[in-house]
């Protein structure tokens, strides 16, 4: 059994899909989709940066998910794969599980760059700059996460939003708990804690003015039942009734992302192969999580999706 999956915010870089939509005209229409329903040229972006303005929450989000996409229909359109046939679960990280349900059918891609687009506008806005942070935890599992953002609250926000793998959590919230919460890593057994360059404190409780932005808009949004189960963030379980698919990404905006518990989910529902679309990212964090049993691959070059064909 299969799982396709597909990344989240970090994972652009300068030069994404460049090389795929030089090789792939199914690339190339992909791409132009998404310039069309956004309304700029946000291909041109991710060729050529400048990174700070790819690194943008309301950019990255889109371009990450284009990425992925283009990936992934060019390993079905010019290899003659369908996604309903060869994967028998899909999953994303955070923003990725937006990419998920555009890859099994739930949204179109038009939709789903647009709907990116907000999302990222919405989580930015939702907490000014300065205000909020993130920090990865190293060396922590999310018993160890959770005690310390407890100790560094201090009556401020400071929770678990990623729970990742067995060694990695991020945590979220006010950047004056971030900063005790560095501060005090060893004397909770976790060997490193580091500041992420990110612009605001996603999925902890000050994103709800993202949250309420979000639902008014899926609430305007059709969401067809996917192909194939989608493991959800906040539940590390599948779902494909629309109505929940829709209340689930509400509330994944201030709720946690259990990567951690869905790739063991996903294993034990029965995928021994994972394929990681568009990044290199969510492979590794399976490994640790799911352990050696499963096997990982990540598909972003003509190469990789040759390789893959030659599997499925």
């Amino acid at each position: 059994m299969r799982a396709f999956i597909f990344p989240g915010q970090g994972s652009q870089a300068v030069g994404m899909g460049k090389a795929l939509a030089e090789a792939s005209a199914v690339a190339r229409e992909v791409f132009q989709e998404v310039d069309d329903a956004l309304g700029q040229s946000l291909f041109k972006l991710m060729c050529e940066g400048p990174e700070g303005d790819l690194t943008l929450t309301e950019n990255a989000q889109p371009a990450i998910m284009a990425n992925a996409i283009a990936t992934l229909r060019v390993l079905e359109k010019e290899g003659g794969v369908k996604l309903s046939e060869k994967a028998d679960f899909v999953a994303g990280h955070s923003l990725g599980e937006y990419t998920a349900l555009c890859a099994a059918g739930a949204f179109d891609l038009a939709t789903t760059a647009k709907l990116l687009k907000l999302r990222g506008q919405a989580m930015q806005a939702a907490v000014p700059v300065g205000v909020g942070a993130m920090a990865a935890l190293l060396g922590a599992d999310i018993e160890k996460a959770e005690a310390l953002a407890a100790a560094a609250a201090q009556g401020e926000t400071c929770t678990v939003a990623n729970d990742n793998d067995p060694t990695q959590v991020v945590i979220s919230g006010h950047k004056g708990a971030i900063d005790r919460a560095i501060e005090l890593v060893k004397d909770h057994g976790i060997k490193r804690g580091i500041l992420l360059p990110v612009s605001a404190p996603f999925h902890c409780p000050l994103m709800q003015p993202a949250a309420d932005r979000m639902a008014d808009a899926l609430g305007q949004t059709a969401i067809n039942a996917p192909y194939v189960p989608v493991f959800a963030n906040v539940l590390a379980a599948p779902v494909s009734e629309p109505d929940q698919i829709r209340s689930l990404l509400v509330e994944q905006v201030t709720g946690r992302v259990r990567w951690r518990e869905s790739a063991i989910a996903m294993r034990d529902a029965g995928a021994t192969h994972f394929y990681e679309f568009g990044g290199k990212v969510l492979s590794p964090m399976v490994k640790r999580s799911a352990g050696d049993e499963v096997a990982t691959a990540s598909i972003i070059s003509m190469d990789d999706i040759e390789a893959v064909l030659k599997e499925l």
